[in-house]
């Protein structure tokens, strides 16, 4: 895979499959292979930026797009009254091990607190 192709675009692209939650004109949302939640769905842009931070100085809307899709996700999942997590890993120290910005959407359960606790 080069550098310009990512796992997240191979799966847009039909090319690996997924399963898929929801889909628009700029976004895709599949459910995470590896679940930390009773719900957890990625929520990927179809265009490609490194990290949350990329996507927010190149393109504020289609951050918005990306959120509004989460939001969707969670509507559609049964969790938007209960409560959901939305998080974006921000390169290698955060966990972020795809570099194509990616929103985590978890939920329908009672979720930890997150972060190093002393």
């Amino acid at each position: 895979m080069s550098d310009a192709e990512t796992l997240f675009e191979r799966i847009i692209a039909g090319e690996i499959p997924s399963d898929k939650v929801y889909e628009d004109e700029t976004t895709y949302a599949f459910r995470d292979i590896h679940p930390q939640a009773r719900v957890h769905v990625l929520v990927v842009p179809k265009k490609r930026y490194r990290n949350v931070a990329e996507l927010a100085a190149a393109d504020p809307g289609l951050l918005a797009d990306v959120i509004a899709a989460a939001r969707e996700v969670a509507v559609l999942e049964g969790i938007s009254e209960s409560g959901y997590r939305v998080v974006f890993n921000t390169d290698s120290d955060a966990g972020q091990t795809v570099f194509h910005v990616h929103a985590h959407v978890l939920g329908g359960e009672q979720l930890g607190l997150f972060g190093r606790h002393e």
